[in-house]
């Protein structure tokens, strides 16, 4: 982290947090934006000087020091996974076609999507372009995030892995895998999760959360998971982050549908990243004391 980095404030009561996004640090935060890339340059920061990176987050940990403890700061940056199958055949088949028929179906004897779709070869690329961002922003001197969640879906950790893996160090913390973090959730197959020791074996890197079950058990092949409990689902995360730790940058490697569950929780509207692309979000937490 730069020498004046933030270290935000946990919090450790019992109570109800909200959300809410600042603005004006990225172009990618305006609601009239468009035509923005996936990865924009500079992940989309305004500020263009050499020292911009030390300069934005002198400005996060003056926000955090003009608040009291119910307050805090933290930059989230969402990483949307690479292409996948279930992508590719959504495409091709239209999406009405795809909600009504073929999303059920695991594959058409051409692809194959489900369960828990993979990544494409465009996909795979798409998190080298991430990781090339990164190396670049990291010269300039952005630093890691300092904490790394993932959704449990092949396609998202695969991401992940090819985002990071080259950056990670030895000192590096694992990345942890977060239930909540998968894609909207029910009768899609690409959607339906493989087994925890699947996963553990592998992308061994990675950790699963605490009371991670070893089968899914949320996927239901009957009913899709609504917007607004993918946006609820979304809040139990930011609850999780906010409350649990210190550091103030965080990496959320995860799905359009989620990072629109995140975006709703915090009053924001829906955006359209493209696969593989990152929108950073600066989020504001305010603590309220249950009575």
């Amino acid at each position: 982290m730069p020498e004046n980095a933030p270290t935000g404030k946990p919090g450790a009561l019992a109570g109800t947090r909200s959300y809410t996004a600042v603005a004006g640090f990225f172009s990618q935060d305006s609601k009239t934006a468009s035509g923005i890339q996936g990865i924009p340059p500079r992940f989309g920061l305004l500020d263009d000087s050499t020292d911009r990176w030390t300069k934005f987050f002198i400005k996060i940990d003056q926000l955090n020091k003009s608040v009291d403890e119910s307050t805090s700061f933290k930059i989230f940056f969402f990483g949307r996974h690479g292409q996948g199958y279930h992508n590719v055949a959504e495409s091709k088949y239209g999406t009405q076609a795809w909600d009504n028929y073929w999303s059920k179906l695991d594959g058409d004897g051409e692809l194959v999507w489900g369960p828990d779709s993979e990544l494409t070869v465009i996909g795979e690329g798409q998190a080298a372009d991430a990781q090339n961002a990164w190396t670049v922003e990291v010269a300039d001197g952005i630093p890691l995030p300092e904490k790394f969640y993932c959704s449990p879906m092949t396609r998202a950790l695969k991401t992940c892995e090819l985002t990071f893996n080259d950056l990670w160090t030895e000192k590096s913390e694992s990345p942890t895998i977060l239930e909540n973090c998968r894609e909207e959730n029910g009768v899609h197959t690409c959607d339906k999760r493989r087994t925890a020791s699947y996963i553990a074996k592998t992308f061994p890197r990675f950790q699963l959360e605490p009371g991670f079950t070893e089968e899914d058990l949320l996927w239901d092949p009957d009913s899709r998971e609504t917007k607004e409990h993918i946006a609820d689902r979304a809040k139990i995360v930011l609850d999780h982050i906010f409350e649990n730790n210190q550091e103030i940058f965080i990496s959320v490697t995860a799905h359009g549908g989620i990072i629109n569950g995140f975006l709703a929780s915090i009053g924001r509207p829906a955006y359209v990243l493209p696969t593989g692309g990152i929108l950073p979000v600066v989020i504001k937490s305010v603590y309220s004391r249950t009575t």
